[in-house]
């Protein structure tokens, strides 16, 4: 919600002020703040969520992920009607710890249900990565809903962070449900045998619990992290770069670009511009990218092909900064002189990260 954080951290009382705002550095590199503080919690939690994944069952890590995400929401929700310009730094510093704890505990509940729809048949895990691209979709074309349907920035950001709690509220019910489901049952049941052999009995080598078998035998609460990095090194490496170079881009360039004729005043080029280019054109364009691979997964696994089109994503950088990103402090020069560059390049981002995302 771009234009409440504006108001936000500009100053409650005056946002249409023409004044240069206090908070300027706060407010000009905000996404970029979230972005470090998203990804450094995300890091941290992914590493707990493996050390843990044997530990903890993954009911508690889903329903404690969910219910944090949705206290942390309902306070973001809380703060919306709070008149906060006395403590504008103050509320920027809780909107960060809320962002990176949100963030974390995100990583651990999708982490946990990416490693329980390991169980499922493989359209399973295809369909919760679509759903993942859903997710951002819906909430996109909620943001545009609540801009177009109040006049007043708290009023429509109140709607949209009540949206938030309404899905994370449904989600929790529904991940209750899971086991009810016959389907949900039948491949959620124990595969290997509780058993566990002992140094001198040798489980048949015809087994299926063979592997598993040494693998407890060297360590029960972690996982062997050595033959899984060797069966996924350039695969993973495809995944890493890939949320990098997206991550660079999204949201912290692509929400600070500005329409050309935004001194026009139209609604479209100043307040629709950036929910419109950014936010859902981005989101469905990822929806799209991975909804193709239930049909297509081309180049395949081991091909050249797929680590040379995830480097290739790297040009979209320059491309991105050489459209009308404001402010422009080092650079000066805007190549991309309308605003049909930044919603070409919008849909190769995210057409290119949903689809090569999900291959990998």
């Amino acid at each position: 919600a771009k234009e409440y954080w504006v108001f936000k951290l500009r100053n409650c009382s005056s946002p249409a002020s023409g004044e240069e705002p206090a908070g300027s550095d706060i407010l000009n590199y905000f996404e970029s703040y979230l972005t470090v503080a998203s990804t450094v919690s995300n890091v941290l939690c992914l590493m707990a969520n493996f050390l843990l994944v044997n530990r903890v069952p993954i009911q508690v890590r889903v329903l404690a992920s969910l219910t944090i995400m949705l206290a942390i929401f309902l306070v973001m929700t809380a703060l919306v009607k709070v008149d906060t310009s006395s403590w504008t730094y103050g509320f920027f510093a809780v909107t960060i710890i809320c962002m990176a704890i949100l963030s974390g505990t995100s990583t651990i509940f999708n982490s946990s249900v990416f490693g329980m729809t390991g169980s499922f048949p493989m359209r399973n895990s295809q369909a919760l990565i679509s759903g993942g691209a859903m997710g951002g979709t819906i909430s996109a074309v909620a943001l545009l809903v609540d801009l177009a349907a109040s006049s007043d920035v708290t009023d429509s950001t109140l709607a949209f962070f009540l949206t938030a709690d309404v899905f994370l509220g449904l989600c929790v019910v529904l991940y209750l449900l899971l086991p009810r489901l016959e389907y949900a049952r039948f491949y959620l049941r124990p595969v290997w045998p509780a058993h566990v052999f002992s140094g001198e009995e040798q489980p048949p080598q015809d087994s299926p619990s063979a592997p598993l078998a040494a693998f407890r035998s060297r360590d029960s609460s972690i996982p062997p992290l050595r033959p899984i990095l060797k069966k996924t090194a350039g695969l993973g490496f495809c995944v890493v770069y890939l949320f990098f170079i997206t991550s660079l881009v999204f949201p912290a360039i692509s929400t600070n670009i500005e329409s050309l004729d935004k001194g026009s005043g139209s609604p479209w080029t100043t307040r629709f511009f950036v929910p419109l280019t950014t936010f859902l054109l981005y989101n469905f364009a990822d929806l799209c990218g991975r909804q193709v691979t239930a049909w297509i997964q081309v180049p395949g696994p081991r091909s050249k092909v797929l680590p040379g089109l995830v480097l290739l994503r790297t040009c979209l950088l320059p491309l991105f900064m050489f459209c009308n990103y404001q402010p422009r402090i080092h650079l000066h020069t805007v190549l991309f002189q309308s605003d049909l560059y930044p919603v070409l390049f919008t849909s190769l981002l995210g057409l290119s990260n949903g689809y090569l995302s999900t291959l990998a």
